[in-house]
């Protein structure tokens, strides 16, 4: 009895803890982002790493351990400060951003970068077809990383066209003022590009694309009122 005593205690504290951590997660799911574990971390590994640093950014790259990267002169490696509408094409006509067909990607990396780079030659192996590797030339599998339920419909072309409008770049969340000051047009409006970020934050600092707002549904409503715009029903669900 001695012994059985301090292990329903012990046993006791673990099942509450479990119990607890099982409810922590829930509302954080509910509520936000899930805790970043069991597979739950809102950024799924890509088949090719894609790195919005060195295509969207314009800062000096990094390496794994954070080490500044340098070229084989001694010259500090930057990103190219690509637009967003480069390679998402759609973002400002249509419903969905559009991801670029491998094809987009060759047109540069058929002579552009390392020959290397493990992730730029699976590129061409995908792009341009490899017999030796057994790789026909194919579209890319990229992971969904941000999703919405069926029945919601989210048009990129209205939400794009609000932000960058005259006058409206004070309500672009996770603002960039470096990039509005150099993006902003003679009638006021912003490029695209400025946007992205209320929604997707700071893409261009990302080596692997992670969801960072929750796009839950309270998110998405309490955006509208703050902005007068719709909230019935009609105007995101089917």
């Amino acid at each position: 009895m001695k012994i059985l005593i301090p292990v329903l205690a012990f046993g006791g504290i673990g099942v509450t803890a479990v119990l607890g951590f099982v409810m922590v997660f829930i509302i954080t799911a509910w509520f936000g982002n899930p805790l970043p574990v069991f597979g739950f971390d809102q950024s799924p590994v890509q088949p090719i790493a894609f790195p919005h640093t060195a295509h969207a950014g314009s800062e000096q790259l990094v390496d794994a351990e954070g080490n500044p990267r340098f070229d084989a002169d001694g010259n500090p490696l930057t990103g190219i400060g690509l637009d967003c509408t480069f390679c998402h094409r759609t973002v400002t006509s249509t419903n969905v951003a559009g991801i670029p067909p491998v094809e987009t990607c060759i047109t540069c990396h058929r002579v552009i970068g390392s020959t290397q780079s493990e992730p730029l030659k699976l590129l061409r192996a995908m792009g341009l077809g490899d017999e030796k590797l057994g790789i026909d030339a194919g579209p890319i599998q990229w992971k969904r990383v941000h999703r919405l339920p069926d029945h919601v419909r989210f048009v990129h072309e209205a939400h794009i066209r609000f932000l960058t409008a005259p006058g409206n770049t004070d309500l672009i969340v996770n603002r960039d003022e470096a990039a509005i000051a150099a993006g902003t047009n003679a009638d006021g409006s912003v490029v695209a590009a400025v946007a992205c970020s209320t929604c997707h934050g700071d893409i261009k600092s990302q080596t692997q694309v992670a969801q960072v707002e929750p796009l839950k549904m309270g998110h998405c409503v309490d955006c509208h009122r703050k902005n007068d715009a719709p909230t019935d029903c009609t105007t995101c669900h089917f």
